[in-house]
């Protein structure tokens, strides 16, 4: 069992242990139900106090249960809560550090509740698409307040005890300790003091009130439903709050009861709970143990004051670690300096960093023009300009002057990482770290693992990425790594569409509505087309076989390279970023297929997502099969992280086992007969085609 019972004098405690934050595993449950057993059939036990160990009172459901039978074992948390109501002895929550989910139910359930301040309190269900299950919405409405109680559980944010006890009427805590370190002794105290008070009393008795509830509850479904788009729980706990206040308590646990259950098998709570789960796995590495010992890394050095440059090194300023950047010349060093001051200027006037923040991060950044200066840092990043030659050059210079067991990292988007470590005498210090742009904002960093890159090395990187708030993806060595490798067949399929009828509006509008951030022909003007004209005409040489539509090449000939040049795909006003669908642009297309001899059809919404998707998918299944990426979900924090994919959706790979991996390679054999597509493009790969048959999925399989 994983909670401890203990007697002292005439209370007993019931500690749960099942670190890191106690959560309400099988075993645990079964250890609170044994406890309260004990304490009532002992004549000398008079009251019960259910705290946590370690740094949590609990943080509610053990993740390890997630979608495990497990989870479902009697007793479950509904059967543990009604056990502890049950008690004819008062059962006291000591609570302090973690208070969430479960654990606040629970809490919600004992008889009185003594709080530590500091402690974060939650109900965080509704980030996985849920509402609390185990009468979180009915009892914390009656314990804290109609209005305090539904923010706290739609937001799913924490809030600090001592701001919660504060609030006018509040039941939901007894008293506050003085301080977190004398919680145990003061919870015993008050245990005692409590012992002989009859009837004992109970939060599921107390009345849920609004003054104005129908108009209060109309407000907030209002205000919900604006902010709460494509996801159903936010609502949902509307609806279930509003129980609290029209319902008898026992129906108004049914109806929450109801509302979760439907919630667990929506496709937007499923995406999110995978979500969860990826974010976590990323971190774990096959054959990278996670008690890896990591190099020390305690100060940076970046190559290059661009864009790039810049935003990297702000990410390790934001984490209180010096860095020093280099570049070939001051006025290059001026400039990229001025660049991150008005960034950090920018957060200041907005008021999301304070001035003495700001001036303590500028401290930390030191600027030089010789790598010799760099020779005592622990990590260098390189941003130079994506070039094998200029990344040779870089390399032996690093080389040079780095000191032993240093890192040294490139922050290429498609370069081979095995070539550039060859250019080194210490290929297992060398790693890729690629960075998206802005890169002081995107979350994902793409951690590239080169043929003899150490497993410390890799640990370390992986480590510091978690320092640095990066959700970090572990790829092999191939052109364009996992993203970029992917995003070339979508834009392949764009192209063809174009060609095919359809124009750049509606293949944006399309994917957009399906929910992705911004379609193919945007962010094409966003990021300059001229970087993907640069790839194809390395390709034309490299995969001469390799089909492309000819309408960016063109698009890029007539110098409309997107927002930079003030014309792309679409039209730009000067001074702002709306796309304005272009005359000239169409015109080119049509003339285009004119040349080539085609006719326009009418193309669907639903087959511009599809081809787009799909497209996706099937790179990546030969990505996996590859071992580019160690795993399904990994493809998934790719693409939701660094790529604009829909949330809801849950990234492409799980987004294909929700359409059924059969109907993908189904649909992929429908559009293999367009003669104008590249037949070969959808040949199934042969993964998803073997899943397909025997009808599992990618994140059964990984």
């Amino acid at each position: 069992m994983t909670a401890q019972y203990q007697v002292h004098g005439t209370v007993a405690v019931i500690t749960l242990e099942n670190p890191p934050v106690n959560g309400l595993g099988h075993a645990t449950r079964l250890g609170i139900t044994d406890g309260l057993q004990k304490a009532n059939a002992d004549a000398a036990v008079k009251s019960i106090v259910i705290t946590g160990a370690g740094k949590a009172f609990s943080g509610g459901a053990d993740i390890k249960e997630f979608g495990t039978p497990k989870a479902l074992f009697e007793p479950n948390l509904l059967s543990v809560i009604q056990t502890v109501e049950n008690s004819a002895k008062p059962v006291v929550a000591a609570i302090h550090s973690v208070c969430m989910g479960g654990g606040l139910e629970l809490a919600l359930g004992c008889h009185y509740r003594i709080a530590a301040p500091g402690c974060s309190v939650a109900l965080p269900e509704v980030k996985l698409g849920l509402l609390p299950g185990a009468g979180g919405t009915q009892r914390l409405p009656r314990a804290l307040g109609v209005e305090p109680a539904l923010n706290m559980i739609v937001s799913g944010e924490p809030v600090k005890s001592e701001l919660l006890a504060q609030l006018p009427g509040q039941k939901l805590f007894d008293k506050m300790a003085a301080a977190p370190e004398s919680l145990a002794e003061e919870a015993l105290v008050f245990a005692r003091s409590v012992a002989d008070a009859r009837p004992l009393p109970l939060v599921r008795d107390l009345k849920a009130k609004h003054p104005n509830g129908d108009a209060y509850f109309q407000f907030a479904r209002n205000m919900v439903k604006g902010m709460s788009k494509n996801f159903p729980a936010p609502l949902k706990c509307v609806d279930a709050v509003e129980a609290a206040t029209k319902k008898k308590f026992e129906d108004g646990m049914l109806f929450e009861r109801e509302l979760f259950i439907n919630l667990m098998w929506t496709t937007e709570s499923r995406a999110l709970r995978h979500i969860f789960m990826a974010e976590r796995a990323a971190s774990k590495i096959p054959d990278v143990p996670e008690d890896t010992p990591k190099r020390e890394i305690k100060s940076i050095a970046v190559i290059g004051a661009g864009t790039m440059g810049g935003g990297i090194a702000m990410n390790f300023l934001n984490a209180g670690i010096p860095v020093k950047m280099l570049e070939m010349k001051q006025e290059a060093l001026d400039r990229g300096i001025a660049t991150i001051r008005k960034n950090y200027e920018a957060q200041v006037k907005k008021g999301k960093l304070k001035q003495d923040k700001y001036e303590q991060r500028m401290s930390l950044l030191t600027t030089t023009l010789s790598y010799d200066d760099l020779k005592d840092a622990d990590m260098v990043i390189e941003a130079v300009f994506e070039e094998m030659g200029v990344k040779e050059k870089v390399f032996k210079e690093l080389d040079r002057v780095m000191k032993p067991g240093a890192i040294l990292a490139s922050n290429t988007s498609t370069l081979d990482m095995n070539q550039i470590a060859s250019f080194t005498r210490r290929p297992q210090d060398v790693i890729g770290t690629h960075f998206f742009s802005p890169a002081n904002v995107m979350k994902l960093l793409e951690v590239v693992r080169a043929e003899k890159t150490a497993k410390d090395v890799l640990a370390t990187v992986m480590a510091l990425g978690k320092k640095i708030k990066k959700t970090s993806v572990v790829s092999g060595v191939c052109d364009g790594f996992i993203g970029n490798r992917m995003i070339e067949q979508y834009s392949r399929q764009a192209g063809f569409l174009l060609e095919e009828g359809a124009t750049p509006a509606q293949v944006d509008k399309a994917v957009e509505k399906f929910g992705f951030a911004m379609g193919p022909f945007r962010m094409g003007d966003l990021a300059g087309n001229d970087i993907g004209w640069a790839i194809r005409k390395r390709r034309y040489q490299e995969k001469p076989n390799m089909k492309y539509s000819k309408t960016a090449d063109l698009l890029c000939e007539m110098g409309r390279y997107g927002q930079k040049t003030g014309a792309g795909w679409y039209d730009y006003v000067p001074g702002k970023r709306d796309a304005i669908p272009s005359q000239l642009v169409e015109g080119m297309i049509e003339k285009h297929r004119v040349d080539l001899g085609l006719t326009p059809r009418k193309i669907s919404d639903e087959e511009i997502v599809q081809r787009l998707v799909y497209s996706l998918v099937n790179e990546a299944a030969h990505i996996l099969e590859e071992g580019i990426a160690s795993k399904a979900s990994d493809i998934d924090m790719v693409y939701l992280t660094g790529y604009g994919f829909p949330i809801h959706r849950g990234g492409p790979m799980l987004y294909a086992d929700q359409m059924g991996l059969f109907n993908v390679v189904q649909s992929m054999n429908r559009f293999a007969q367009n003669p104008l597509d590249d037949a070969r493009f959808w040949q199934p790969a042969p993964l998803l085609a073997k899943l397909a048959a025997e009808g599992k999925t990618f994140n059964q399989s990984t």
